[in-house]
C-alpha cells in the first residue's frame, strides 16, 4: 500500500504532503491517522520549528473526505469516523508551533475543515473552498461548523454551510477564512517564505502566542486576559527574551534558541 503523505524537511520547516491525487487528496481513515502521526512527530522534533501543510497535484489541496469510504459506514462508524477527523482537527489546532495551510486547489469539505485548523492559510486565486457536505445529505463532521463560525461568523456559514456552493478564494479572502491570496505560480514560494520567517522567531514567543488565542477563543475576556499575563510574565524567565531585547538595543539580529 503507498503511503498518503510525503514528509520532508527545509531547515527548520517540515512539509506534510498529503500524497493522494487520484484521489484529490480526500482524507480516509488511513490519511487521518497518517495525518495524526505526522503532527504528533513533528511537535515532539525540536529541529521543528514551522509545517506547512498542502496537497498533491495541481487540483486539490483536499477536495473533502473520502465519500466512497463513508457511504457504507453505520450511523456509530460514522460518528467514530467524526471523532477521528475531529481527533486529527484538535491536534493541529493546539500545535505548540505555527502550521500554514497551502491551499493549491480545491479544499472542500474535510479539506475546508484541514485548512481551517491550521493558523495560518494561504491559497492560490485559483482556488475554490466550501462545506458541500448539504448535497450528499450529511453536514460537517471535523469541526466545519464550529470553526467557520468562529472565523468568519454566523451569515457565512450558514451560507457555505446550508447553501453548499463553495466560493473563490477572493471570496475566502474576504470573508476572512484564508488570511493572503497569491498566484498560483506564486504560491509555493510566498508560503514557503513565511515559514521561513516564523521559524527564525522565538520559538517560545510563538507558543505562548499560540496558547492565548487559543485559550482565548475559548473563554471569556478577563480570563483570557489573566492567561496572557501571565505568559507574558514567564517569557521574562526565557533566554530568548534576554537575546531578543539585547539584539534590538544593540541593533543586530536576534538567535534565538527557544529556551
Amino acid at each position: 500500500m503507498s503511503q498518503p503523505l510525503q514528509i520532508a524537511d527545509d531547515g527548520a520547516v517540515r512539509r506534510i504532503t498529503i500524497d493522494r491525487p487520484d484521489k484529490l487528496n480526500a482524507l480516509d481513515a488511513a490519511t487521518l491517522d497518517a495525518l495524526n502521526a505526522a503532527f504528533e512527530a513533528a511537535a515532539a522534533d525540536p529541529a521543528v520549528r514551522c509545517v506547512v501543510l498542502t496537497g498533491a497535484g495541481p487540483k486539490a489541496f483536499v477536495a473533502g473526505a473520502d465519500i466512497a469510504q463513508m457511504h457504507a459506514l453505520s450511523p456509530v462508524e460514522g460518528r467514530d469516523f467524526s471523532l477521528r477527523g475531529q481527533r486529527l482537527m484538535r491536534r493541529i489546532e493546539t500545535m505548540p508551533k505555527p502550521v500554514i495551510a497551502m491551499i493549491n486547489g480545491y479544499a472542500l469539505g474535510g479539506g475546508l475543515e484541514l485548512a481551517m485548523a491550521c493558523h495560518l492559510r494561504i491559497a492560490a486565486d485559483g482556488a475554490k473552498l466550501g462545506q458541500p457536505e448539504i448535497n450528499l445529505g450529511l453536514i460537517p463532521g471535523f469541526g466545519g461548523t464550529q470553526r467557520l463560525l468562529r472565523l468568519a461568523g454566523r451569515a457565512a456559514v450558514l451560507e457555505l454551510c446550508l447553501l453548499g456552493a463553495p466560493v473563490d478564494a477572493a471570496r475566502a479572502l474576504q470573508l476572512g477564512i484564508v488570511n493572503r491570496v497569491v498566484a498560483a505560480a506564486e504560491l509555493e514560494a510566498e508560503t514557503m517564505q513565511l515559514a521561513a520567517q516564523l521559524a527564525q522567531a522565538a520559538p517560545l514567543a510563538l507558543r505562548g502566542v499560540l496558547d492565548c488565542v487559543h485559550v482565548g477563543g475559548e473563554c471569556g475576556l478577563e480570563e483570557g486576559l489573566q492567561y496572557e499575563t501571565a505568559q507574558f510574565g514567564l517569557m521574562f524567565s526565557t533566554q530568548d527574551m534576554r537575546e531578543g531585547t539585547a539584539a534590538f538595543l544593540e541593533r543586530r539580529k536576534p538567535a534565538f534558541a527557544g529556551k
